[in-house]
């Protein structure tokens, strides 16, 4: 009989446990389930522009965290679709009492009722129950409240995403800055070093003329300020190239052990388009932005969950269904055992304006995804027209060095026929040379700094989304 007893309970857990495996089955996990590439360990990896993206967005932290907060959300709409699904709970539980209500319902529930229990009604003496079961419950209604946490859920994957695709475009442009940001940085400290050496050499000969007695302690003087001014530049040049390839190890998420080199890009060779009106660059930030979108995701959810607060003013019902044993003892009879079905429906009546509050405060965050939605659109409006202006005045500047360029080069080579035939003096020299230098770093800056302001305003009309 106890075996007869077994094989029913396991027959009807038979379909429950079914059911609780088969979304492992579906999904089964893969063995990295995070999708988190591991970091690579370097050995002086040399990185192209290109290389430096690719490995950033593999690798930055920003884009890990943002990954896990799509795991994360998808978690949460399985949470949320289990509101569908039949909840199950195996107990036990153990009375002990001479409470005449209790014993009598013991009794009758452990089919021991004979006529001796009506006689000994008011003095039962102890009794003990012992009740394994199995209890199903089902939500048949819950005033929609399950189905606008499902749609929120839903919602709620879709913006996770789109903040990710926020990560990816803001650490493009990040890592494109810092890496022109770089190879500025040594163009400008070669062309420091070279106004170093050339001003040492001109000093060194200034000096011996200058104890010859063939020219002025001027000479030398400026001489020495003009050496000063470009060895500090130098320590600036320096310093940049250390901050920004600082700056660029951190984006592409690599620690200090791990080192790395610079790749010129063959793409530093073209010169940035002039850019489109602005009216257009703004209608394709507001169609392309992944900041917008997430915005206005953001109001669907606020309205969701308005609904599934305002679901709680309607009735909810459930089904549920029990099945067990009462027994005086432990163990299992199949003359002891107990089904119980049925539905329940229940309303608040007054939950002390719970329920109230609740919806006032799902009204009120409503409204902040609302002027959230129209303060970002506002922002990225001004962050489009900062960087069509800064792209504008960064090729205007560009064609200036151009011409600045030409016209040092001239001035110089005119200074040099000039010292040659002893007309002007070698400070003249020094300063033609030194604007020469200044020109050429002016050029090469001017070319970087157009080329980020290019990607400034890709990522603020939302191009690599």
């Amino acid at each position: 009989m106890l075996k007869t007893i077994k094989n029913r309970l396991v027959l009807s857990l038979l379909p429950v446990l079914i059911l609780l495996t088969l979304p492992a089955v579906a999904n089964p996990a893969p063995p990295n389930s995070t999708g988190k590439a591991a970091p690579e360990k370097l050995n002086s990896q040399s990185f192209t522009l290109d290389q430096a993206i690719d490995y950033a967005l593999a690798n930055n932290p920003d884009m890990q965290i943002a990954t896990e907060r799509i795991n994360q959300a998808i978690a949460q709409l399985g949470v949320a679709l289990s509101a569908f699904y039949p909840q199950v709970t195996a107990r036990v539980s153990y009375d002990h009492s001479d409470n005449p209500a209790q014993v009598f319902s013991m009794i009758v529930a452990q089919r021991d009722f004979t006529l001796n229990s009506i006689a000994n009604i008011n003095n039962p003496g102890y009794r003990q129950n012992f009740r394994p079961e199995i209890i199903g419950k089902l939500s048949l209604f819950r005033g929609g409240q399950d189905y606008q946490a499902k749609k929120a859920a839903e919602l709620g994957i879709d913006a996770a995403e789109l903040e990710r695709s926020s990560v990816h475009n803001a650490l493009i442009e990040a890592v494109t800055a810092s890496y022109y940001a770089y190879l500025a940085s040594i163009e400008a400290q070669k062309n420091a070093q070279n106004s170093i050496t050339s001003i040492t050499s001109q000093l060194n000969q200034t000096k011996l003329q200058y104890e010859a007695g063939t020219t002025l302690k001027s000479d030398v003087l400026s001489l020495d300020v003009k050496l000063a001014e470009a060895q500090e530049a130098e320590l600036r040049a320096t310093n940049g190239i250390e901050l920004a390839k600082t700056s660029l190890a951190n984006l592409l998420g690599l620690s200090g052990f791990q080192t790395f080199t610079i790749a010129p890009s063959s793409s530093l060779l073209a010169k940035p388009k002039p850019p489109a009106s602005f009216n257009d660059l703004l209608d394709q930030a507001m169609a392309q932005r992944p900041e917008i979108k997430a915005a206005a995701n953001q109001v669907e959810i606020s309205l969701r969950k308005l609904k599934s607060e305002q679901g709680a003013y309607l009735p909810k019902a459930d089904a549920y269904v029990s099945y067990g044993q009462n027994s005086p003892s432990p163990g299992f009879s199949s003359s002891k055992e107990n089904v119980t079905a049925g539905v329940t429906v229940e309303m608040d009546l007054f939950s002390g304006f719970n329920t109230q509050q609740r919806v006032r405060a799902a009204e009120r965050k409503a409204a902040e995804a609302r002027e959230t939605e129209r303060k970002t659109k506002l922002a990225i409006e001004q962050e489009v027209k900062i960087a069509f202006l800064k792209l504008k005045e960064a090729l205007a500047r560009l064609h200036v060095t151009e011409a600045s360029v030409l016209s040092a080069n001239e001035a110089l080579r005119l200074v040099n026929e000039e010292r040659r035939a002893e007309v002007v003096t070698v400070t003249r020299y020094i300063e033609s040379e030194t604007a020469r230098n200044k020109a050429q770093s002016n050029i090469i800056a001017a070319h970087y700094d157009a080329l980020s302001a290019e990607a400034a305003l890709k990522k603020a009309i939302g191009d690599w989304k």
